[in-house]
């Protein structure tokens, strides 16, 4: 009893968060100035969370007057700004305001009058850039990779639905193997204008793989699905072409440097890959500690296992029912 209560409240406390898998999309902020240095051309985005913009904004030198050039657009979930200044913001420092209060980061690019590309990514521990500084380059993809997987609870769950219901080494291995290789497919379909889906109806098919797998699991072995039993590696990989879309809505928001389209393609994907590995050893490790405990106290192992199926397939389920409200 006390272990569903447990898992009740972590119920209750995930879905008062349900929104922060969808608050880490990054925002994205483009500066391009003209060959004089004289004037520039000011790209923001922001993502947009249940029809609520985030509550952050770029802040420019004092003296800079931003002149719109066309109304503020929502665009792939994002609400995008044109601006057109004057000001000389050569060497100036650019401030995110709020974004200290956030759990969302910012990529910055600034491309000076003679072509000269910097990239800039600004955290909430440091919400300020100067555009005369160094840049991190497209290496900064990789980081943005990382942190949209393990800060989208989401794609986390599935992950972890996928340790819980195959717990034999070998055969995890081919279902994570078969996942990645079909979100990458996707991932790089979309990102390159090849296949294009509306994202609400993708964010929403994905929270009902959650609940798919969370269901499968809460079964018993012997009233499972053939498919997810004998070949679950065929189930993964086709949640894993809609996952990829996933993934592919957040760097569509931000862009990719056509410059280095490809390496930042690849850094972002491989971030991706690094959080994955980094949830599944983190919870691995868990459950080897679980088992330890359940020994210890003699408590049945396979009531937590479907606890925890219940528990996310709660979570997964308002998911789905929430983002088909929006569509």
């Amino acid at each position: 009893m006390r272990t569903f209560q447990l898992l009740l409240w972590a119920v209750i406390a995930l879905l008062q968060q349900h929104a922060f898998a969808d608050e880490v999309r990054p925002a994205y902020l483009e500066i391009q100035a003209a060959p004089d240095q004289k004037s520039y051309q000011i790209t923001w985005k922001q993502p947009v969370v249940e029809n609520r913009r985030l509550p952050i904004d770029p802040i420019f030198p004092a003296g800079c007057d931003l002149q719109e050039t066309q109304a503020p657009a929502v665009n792939n979930s994002a609400l995008v700004r044109r601006w057109h200044t004057t000001c000389d913001l050569t060497g100036a420092d650019v401030t995110i305001q709020g974004l200290s209060a956030s759990i969302t980061d910012v990529l910055v690019r600034f491309i000076s009058g003679d072509g000269t590309l910097r990239h800039f990514v600004l955290r909430p521990n440091a919400p300020t850039a100067n555009l005369a500084d160094t840049d991190g380059g497209t290496l900064d993809y990789l980081w943005i990779g990382f942190v949209h997987l393990v800060g989208g609870i989401d794609h986390v769950l599935f992950v972890i639905c996928l340790v819980l219901y195959i717990r034999q080494p070998w055969p995890l291995l081919k279902t994570i193997t078969a996942f990645t290789l079909a979100h990458s497919v996707t991932l790089a379909l979309s990102v390159l204008d090849l296949l294009t889906l509306p994202q609400a109806p993708v964010e929403a098919i994905i929270a009902l793989s959650i609940v798919f797998l969370a269901r499968e699991l809460a079964q018993p072995e012997d009233k499972r699905s053939a498919l997810t039993q004998q070949d679950p590696w065929i189930m993964a990989m086709v949640f894993g072409l809609l996952h990829g879309l996933g993934f592919a809505g957040a760097l569509n928001e931000i862009g990719l440097p056509s410059e280095s389209l490809f390496l930042s393609l690849l850094l972002f994907n491989l971030g991706i890959e690094l959080g994955q590995i980094v949830v599944i050893l983190i919870f691995t490790l868990l459950l080897y500690f679980w088992r330890w405990l359940s020994e210890s106290l003699q408590a049945p192992e396979q009531t937590v296992y479907q606890g925890a199926a219940y528990a996310m397939g709660c979570i997964a389920t308002f998911w789905t029912i929430d983002r088909l409200i929006l569509l």
